[in-house]
């Protein structure tokens, strides 16, 4: 075991070293983290599960909790092997990331990105505004006293106008109350969207449905479908708009409409358009509306993660927010982009959230983390809903497990989001289901609501769950605080 855990701590020293150049580009405070981020991606590198079980039948530390401190934790396990075998042992004297600094720096870029914790809890709460907290200063106090920290508004939503009230209530609100909420906004980001054509009626789709996905939703000049007017179901071909360029998409590739309600397939390309088989929709079928989003997961798009009017609300953004959230990053390019706007508006020091929500992005998280580590105030969002359609709901599973390590390793808060509460704050009732995923949620920094007539409702009882899974739960390890869940009964004489 000495052996094979010294040529994991060499290979991940040699890994880092290997990458100097992009350690230097760090921010200071950041350096030790992003060294850390890339120990944690060497070490991910090897099957280490026959190891594990050998270091734990040993009573040592199997490495499965050293996301925040990899170096310092196969030291101190090597330490216990050579104390085992006899060796003379000393305390560590290496110039590494220790367990408690680990700790300290994730807490510490968790308060410089939301502010100071909340009373009985660590984990905090990002709420989404709806468009009545523009002229319902009611509506936000309340969030804000039943615990909200940080106020979400979507520029995809509303305007300007109605932006300056939403702030300029939660700005209020904080201030009467004595609690922190700071203002996270969303740039939009290019969504491709759909646009219906034929009388603009929205389509019913069925399985073995075929379809046509067009830049322009009416087709003109010479440019008309070349295939067969009916599909082989003898359905007619129904043809949709895209609000993006459908480029590098080929057959094969998959296609979904309605936030994964609908699925098909691209099964030929023309001269202006794809035509699609439907694969995955309701038994009774689904229609398919105008603004709908399209997810195209096999294809990559070349197109910015800032679109013009992402451009222009930066400047708002800029002026007004605490915080910057960046929709569909794909690669490291992205966060360069949003960086340099930020520099050249002089708010460099502007929080910045970036919302992992494509397979490619998932896939380049490691240097989009080395990438945004440039800055100060920095996290990442997981943002189930898109990225559950990207790679599918099996694989979501372990994906959000993944960033969740990642994001440790790297000492970067992370948002849990999409459907948190959901059916709470949409009826005022909970499932079950969701009492849990909002229980797993403490693993994450912050947890992000959406909105819902009942969301403040949602906010009081997610506060609630996070101060009582905090007192059991702290990342991967479980804590063992009292339980006063069963007392040992008396003893009773026979």
């Amino acid at each position: 075991m000495t052996v094979a855990l010294t040529t994991l701590r060499d290979d991940l020293i040699r890994y880092s070293e290997d990458h100097a150049v992009d350690l230097s580009r760090v921010y200071p405070g950041h350096v030790r983290s992003a060294e850390n981020l890339l120990h944690y991606v060497a070490l991910r590198e090897h099957d280490v599960r026959e190891l594990q079980v050998r270091l734990s039948e040993a009573g040592l530390s199997s490495l499965g909790r050293a996301e925040g401190h990899v170096r310092a934790t196969i030291e101190a396990v090597l330490r216990a092997l050579r104390a085992l075998d006899g060796e003379a042992t000393s305390p560590p004297t290496g110039d590494w990331l220790t367990f408690a600094q680990g700790r300290q720096l994730l807490t510490a870029n968790t308060d410089a990105l939301f502010g100071p914790p909340p009373v009985g809890r660590t984990a905090r709460i990002m709420v989404t505004l709806p468009a009545a907290a523009a002229d319902d200063y009611g509506l936000v106090r309340e969030l804000v006293e039943r615990g909200m920290d940080c106020a979400r508004i979507n520029t995809a939503h509303d305007g300007p106008p109605a932006w300056n009230q939403m702030i300029d209530n939660v700005r209020r609100a904080a201030a009467e109350t004595g609690r922190s909420c700071l203002v996270a906004m969303d740039l939009a980001g290019p969504k491709p969207r759909t646009t219906v054509a034929d009388g603009d009626e929205p389509h019913r789709l069925h399985a073995g449905d075929e379809l046509l996905l067009a830049r322009d939703p009416e087709p003109t000049g010479p440019a008309q479908p070349t295939g067969p007017a009916r599909s082989a179901s003898g359905r007619r071909v129904r043809r949709v708009g895209c609000t993006l360029p459908l480029q590098n998409v080929h057959v094969g590739h998959r296609v979904w409409f309605d936030d994964g309600k609908i699925g098909a397939v691209v099964i030929a390309t023309e001269s202006d358009a794809l035509r699609l088989r439907v694969t995955d929709v309701a038994p009774k079928g689904r229609r398919l509306r105008a603004g709908k989003g399209i997810n195209l997961p096999d294809s990559t798009l070349p197109i910015p993660a800032l679109t013009d009017k992402d451009v222009a609300d930066l400047g708002f953004v800029a002026a007004n927010a605490d915080i910057v959230s960046l929709s569909f990053v794909r690669r490291p390019h992205d966060v360069e982009d949003l960086q340099s706007r930020l520099a050249a508006l002089g708010r460099d020091d502007l929080g910045i959230i970036i919302k992992i929500e494509t397979l490619q992005g998932f896939e380049h998280l490691p240097q989009i983390l080395l990438t945004a580590l440039r800055d100060r105030r920095v996290g990442v969002m997981i943002a189930r809903g898109d990225l559950a359609i990207e790679c599918g709901y099996r694989r979501l599973a372990e994906l959000q497990e993944e960033i969740l390590w990642l994001c440790e390793a790297a000492h970067v808060p992370v948002i849990w989001a999409t459907q948190v509460l959901d059916q709470l704050a949409r009826t005022g009732q909970p499932t079950r289901a969701e009492i849990t995923d909002a229980a797993m949620s403490e693993r994450a920094e912050c947890v992000m609501l959406n909105k819902g007539p009942y969301v403040a409702d949602a906010v009081a009882l997610l506060a609630d769950l996070l101060g009582r899974m905090g007192a059991h739960q702290h990342k991967k390890s479980s804590l063992m605080r009292r339980l006063r869940s069963w007392q040992a009964e008396p003893k009773v004489p026979l």
